[in-house]
């Protein structure tokens, strides 16, 4: 059973099992951020924290942004796509888009950051330790398969065990 007041003491009282620490690609230099995961017992809590992620000019800058784990184990690429081997979505159950495993949900900007949390049964620790973490340009339409047309990959860090 979901208990809200056991989530703030798990944040102030525990370390994350595993975290991964967020690094823009070279357009998005200034993007860094963390995204940690707590084993609860009967869920996985994912918390996520970003700065430096540039606003669009305008009335409606607030930038919404894709969030997902992806099958690849590196934050490395090409230049056309400095994270390509990322590779696609965690989907072990061969899922169609929005059913990944490593379907998040999106990021909401607000004047260059942003925070998040969520609980999920969608995996476990273990199984995506070592698995990289995509933030995107876009956010994630939940329908186009079979990843949700979130466009560039504009960050990316790896799952490691704390």
């Amino acid at each position: 059973m979901y208990d809200s007041r056991c989530i703030g003491t798990i944040l102030h009282a525990a370390a994350p099992q595993a975290t991964a620490q967020i690094l823009g690609s070279e357009k998005y230099d200034s993007l860094r951020g963390v995204v940690s995961f707590y084993d609860i017992g009967y869920a996985i809590l994912v918390t996520s924290s970003f700065y430096g992620i540039p606003d669009q000019p305008g009335n409606c800058r607030h930038l919404v942004l894709g969030f997902h784990i992806h099958e690849g184990t590196s934050c490395t690429g090409t230049g056309d796509d400095p994270f390509a081997d990322a590779k696609g979505h965690y989907n072990p159950e061969n899922c169609e888009h929005p059913a990944h495993a490593g379907d998040l949900p999106p990021i909401f900007v607000n004047d260059g950051t942003a925070w998040g949390a969520f609980v999920t049964t969608r995996f476990t620790i273990r199984e995506i330790l070592g698995r990289a973490v995509i933030v995107h340009a876009m956010p994630d339409d939940f329908h186009t398969q079979p990843s949700g047309d979130s466009g560039e990959k504009i960050a990316c860090g790896i799952i490691r065990r704390t």
